[in-house]
């Protein structure tokens, strides 16, 4: 009984959110919007509840002294301190501002540099392994990237940095970008489909 009463729920909730996106009637789009409303509350609760399972998580390791304890100690400090700055002064304050450019950026941008890398040896590991098509592309389109992304101890190179990175970002990496999307959309339509037609029933029920 309990899993029919979820499955009703769900395909009713997603046919009015769906229907409301086709027919502009008045009380459908209210109620639509009311359901979309609890939607994103419900996701806030959600993101809520992760953020206060990572500090329970992160200070017990660090109370029980297990290895890596010290980074839990440090994570929990600076998830306090930015949590408090950010509710204290707001979003578009400067202080957050500068705290997002001065941090948060520069983290970023050395964890991108760190997978780039990383990538490139692992292709470079799998070329030792066993010379195919596919990792030599892999391989050569990144050692063109970084000759037209990194500085050099002897200046730039214009013609990768104008031309082959431009070509390789904007051509080739977009039009994968955007299979990929294309293809992480049909996905999520099929799967909301089928859970929509009670093929799929994540929310409960067998």
């Amino acid at each position: 009984m309990k899993g029919l009463i979820s499955t009703i729920v769900a395909i009713l909730t997603g046919l009015i959110v769906l229907l409301g996106y086709f027919f502009k009637i008045p009380l459908l789009l209210e109620v639509r919007s009311w359901i979309l409303d609890w939607a994103v509350i419900l996701a806030a609760m959600a993101v809520f509840i992760g953020v206060i399972n990572l500090f329970m998580v992160n200070q017990s390791r660090f109370r029980s002294k297990q290895k890596g304890g010290l980074y839990s100690l440090i994570l929990i400090i600076s998830l306090a301190v930015t949590l408090l700055i950010g509710l204290i002064f707001k979003l578009n304050h400067p202080v957050m501002i500068f705290i997002f450019n001065s941090i948060q950026l520069p983290v970023e941008r050395s964890l991108m540099a760190l997978l780039a890398i990383t990538l490139l040896l692992a292709s470079i590991r799998l070329l030792r392994r066993k010379i195919s098509f596919f990792p030599v592309v892999f391989l050569a389109t990144a050692v063109l990237i970084l000759l037209g992304t990194a500085p050099l101890p002897f200046g730039e190179l214009p013609f990768f940095s104008n031309m082959i990175r431009p070509l390789i970002a904007q051509v080739f990496a977009a039009a994968g970008a955007r299979g990929i999307l294309i293809g992480v959309a049909l996905a999520t339509l099929t799967t909301g489909l089928r859970i929509l037609f009670a093929a799929d029933r994540p929310y409960g029920g067998k």
